[in-house]
């Protein structure tokens, strides 16, 4: 097996395009913090991920940071090809989480292989789809959810089962587009109900029941 059968949707590429792709494309080992892509960039690559975790985010006009997504092993990133097929710079920030071990297919490999094979453009566009329906779902979700939900949410998610996580109010509020403050408010709710302790930069998950039954009651 080469990378190639780690992504379901290239099984049917024609054989000379599964060649053209080993052959051309390589194999990239970026440490943990790398910053990846940045506003003003043009994209020179997409990556397909191996392995590790990517971070897309963006500052508004006023520096508050907001995390649109990640992509994980298995995934590109959406940004990337909506730059590269439309030519255009990033618009936001890609860093890795973890070390990540990924595919890197040269922009004109990619153009090429957009033009010319109907199963590597399939591939490209339904990965791209999937991407901007859960981008909408991140819009739905900060316009309309309470942000006490959401908090509960991450928090669980973020844990990943652990009985903590380390991260900070800031982090936190970038993670679901809000104000540094809202977070410390909420937080401090969780803290008095007796759902969570904090300390400076670590949150301790001490009720995880009552932080699920919130986290799905919207």
């Amino acid at each position: 097996m080469d990378w190639i059968d780690r992504f379901s949707g290239l099984a049917t590429l024609e054989p000379k395009v599964r060649e053209r792709l080993v052959s051309q494309s390589q194999i990239v080992h970026l440490p943990e913090n790398t910053v990846l892509f940045g506003p003003g960039k043009s994209p020179e690559n997409l990556l397909l991920l191996l392995d590790g975790t990517v971070r897309v985010q963006q500052t508004t006009e006023g520096g508050r940071e907001i995390v649109l997504y990640r992509v994980h092993a298995g995934e590109s990133c959406v940004l990337t090809t909506a730059c590269l097929l439309a030519y255009e710079d990033y618009s936001a920030e890609g860093i890795a989480e973890t070390e990540v071990e990924a595919v890197a297919i040269p922009r004109r490999v990619f153009d090429d292989l957009v033009a010319r094979s109907q199963s590597f453009r399939t591939f490209v566009f339904s990965a791209y789809s999937r991407r901007i329906t859960d981008l909408f779902h991140v819009i739905e979700e900060i316009a309309f959810q309470k942000v006490d939900i959401r908090l509960a949410q991450k928090l669980l998610g973020l844990s990943r089962g652990a009985g903590e996580l380390k991260a900070t109010h800031a982090q936190l509020a970038a993670e679901l587009g809000t104000a540094r403050e809202v977070i410390s408010r909420q937080l401090q709710e969780f803290q008095r109900r007796g759902w969570v302790k904090t300390a400076r930069g670590v949150v301790y998950l001490t009720d995880r029941e009552a932080l699920d039954a919130l986290a799905h009651s919207g």
